[in-house]
This record gives structure tokens, C-alpha cells and sequence, in this order.
């Protein structure tokens, strides 16, 4: 595994994804930074994060045969990695809001931002961008944001953090198939409020539901009145918690 580091940059999958389009990159090389500039999350949103106090790395991930309706299984496999290298560390009440951020206790403390390069209805390879919080503690204008010293008063050296998180995603992906049952019964096991009523934003304003697991394409399904069972992507729904 090759890992290279940078005292910063604007985005560490910017600058991966340039490095591939430059020359061949070798499974699994990792960008990580100190100083992340101009860090994304889902939906264009930004990731904020603290200077020498988080991780902000991106992995590379070639794949063979992996069809572009199966892109959710990655984003379960990462998901999954993350949960169980904190779970070493002992970080309580881990869980996997939907699609992919981490939370603790209800508190966001890690967010994935995953870029797929796509040839012919094939998913070629990914980027994997992970925003981890390790030793931040002030998270002005984020409320529900937290981190691994805020929740346990350890401080954490952030190499052995990295390597815990790339050992697993290893496993992760070495365990990999084109068969989710298994995956996605793992990943269904941590999601964030299943089973439990919830109250949701749409475009057409509030309502209840009760999460159930996702689709194999990834799709929020939510068991709505009159017993419908209806699913959601990313872009039409969001989670009141």
C-alpha cells in the first residue's frame, strides 16, 4: 500500500483522482493531508475540519466486473470498515446513517465521499474519500458534529487511526463480492433509526416514516402510512433526527 502525504491540499480526491489521470496508481495508494482547504461531502456539501487535529485521506480502489448497479456495495463496505475499525478503539453506540456517515451516540463524527470512474456500465474504479474527526473538540455552526476525543477524552495519534481504518478496508474489500446479502445485512444491522419512527423532509414538506434497510441499488426504503413501503435516494429525502 502506498501512502502519500501532503501538509495540505484543497481535496485530497481532487488530487487523487489527477494522480490517476496522470499515470497508473496502485490499488488501495492513499492521499492523506494534514490541511484539507476545500473538503466535500454528499450533496456538494463541505466538510470542515481542524488543522493536525483529523484524518482527511482518499483511498484508491480498482474493481474487475463490478456492475454500476452495484455502486451501493461499495459505500456499505467502506461504511462497514470505518464502524469496525472505531469499534477497536472502543468509540461507543456506533452507527451508519444513511448512506454513509458515521455517527456515535447520534453525534456525525465521520463523513465519505465516494467518486466512481465508470466505462461501459462498469465501475472501473473508486475514490474513496473519508473525513474522520479525531481530536477536534470546538465544531461552531455544526451541532450535531463531535469526535473521537470528545467522546471518550482520549487524544488519538492520527497515523494509527489511518492505518486501523485502511487495515480494515482491506478486509472489507477483500471479503468483497457481487453477492450483498451478506454485506447489506451487516450494514442494515448498524443503520442509523431502522425500525424506529422517524420524521423526514421531502419537497413536499414533512412526514413519518419508519426506516426498514435499503434497496440493493442503495435506496432508503421507509415503511410509510397505510403500510406502503416506499424507497428514497439521496436527492429527494433527509433525515430529521
Amino acid at each position: 500500500m502506498r501512502i502519500i502525504k501532503l501538509n495540505a491540499t484543497d481535496s485530497t480526491n481532487r488530487f487523487l483522482r489527477n494522480l490517476s489521470l496522470d499515470s497508473p496508481v496502485e490499488d488501495f495508494t492513499t492521499i492523506v493531508t494534514d490541511d484539507q482547504t476545500q473538503g466535500r461531502g454528499q450533496m456538494g456539501t463541505s466538510w470542515q475540519s481542524q488543522p493536525f487535529k483529523n484524518l482527511t485521506f482518499s483511498v484508491y480502489k480498482r474493481f474487475d466486473g463490478l456492475l454500476l448497479e452495484q455502486q451501493f456495495n461499495i459505500s456499505m463496505a467502506v461504511s462497514l470498515a470505518i464502524i469496525k475499525a472505531l469499534e477497536t478503539l472502543n468509540i461507543p453506540k456506533l452507527s451508519v446513517k444513511w448512506p454513509n456517515d458515521i455517527l456515535s451516540d447520534n453525534q456525525k463524527i465521520c463523513g465519505v465521499l465516494i467518486e466512481n470512474v465508470i466505462k461501459q456500465n462498469h465501475i472501473e474504479s473508486s475514490i474513496i474519500g473519508i473525513g474522520l474527526n479525531v481530536n477536534q473538540l470546538q465544531f461552531e455552526h455544526f451541532p450535531k458534529a463531535s469526535s473521537l476525543k470528545k467522546i471518550t477524552g482520549v487524544s488519538y495519534h492520527l497515523d494509527e487511526v489511518l492505518h486501523l481504518v485502511l487495515k480494515q478496508l482491506q478486509i472489507e474489500f477483500k471479503n468483497f463480492n457481487k453477492d450483498n446479502s451478506l454485506l447489506k445485512a451487516s450494514y442494515e444491522s448498524y443503520l442509523f433509526r431502522k425500525e424506529k419512527p422517524s420524521t423526514f423532509k421531502s419537497a413536499e414538506g414533512l412526514f413519518s416514516g419508519i426506516i426498514k434497510g435499503v434497496s440493493n441499488e442503495g435506496l432508503l426504503e421507509v415503511l410509510i402510512e397505510d403500510q406502503v413501503l416506499k424507497t428514497f435516494d439521496l436527492k429527494t429525502i433527509t433525515l430529521l433526527y
